[in-house]
């Protein structure tokens, strides 16, 4: 069994950056696209960033230039640079992941911009 569990999040002021985190474990033997996904209130769960085993990320319209996905393969984490932040970023954040060649989720981490 594995668990992908996310941290980072928190309360900040707009414009200012948040770091968030994800950690696999458990029984791993192969993690191929790894992303960030968020959900506003009231809202469906939007792809943020997407990063692949091999390639370029790919980014929503609304955060390029603001955020950075990136991954480090030895710690089977992956990690979202979220700067410039805005009210309408705030959301639940959740990581995905393929692991084992099934797609696993984290239960969330809350993200808070205050205008």
């Amino acid at each position: 069994q594995v668990q992908l569990v996310e941290s980072g999040g928190g309360l900040v002021q707009a414009g200012g950056s948040l770091r968030l985190s994800c950690a696999a474990s458990g029984s791993i033997f192969s993690i191929n696209n790894m992303g960030w996904y968020r959900q506003a209130p009231g809202k469906q769960r939007e792809l943020v960033a997407l990063i692949p085993t091999v390639g370029s990320a790919r980014y929503a319209d609304s955060v390029k230039g603001r955020f950075t996905i990136s991954r480090d393969n030895a710690k089977n984490s992956m990690y979202l640079q979220m700067n410039s932040l805005k009210p309408e970023d705030t959301a639940v954040y959740y990581c995905n992941a393929v692991i084992n060649s099934r797609p696993s989720w984290g239960q969330g981490t809350q993200v808070t911009v205050s205008s």
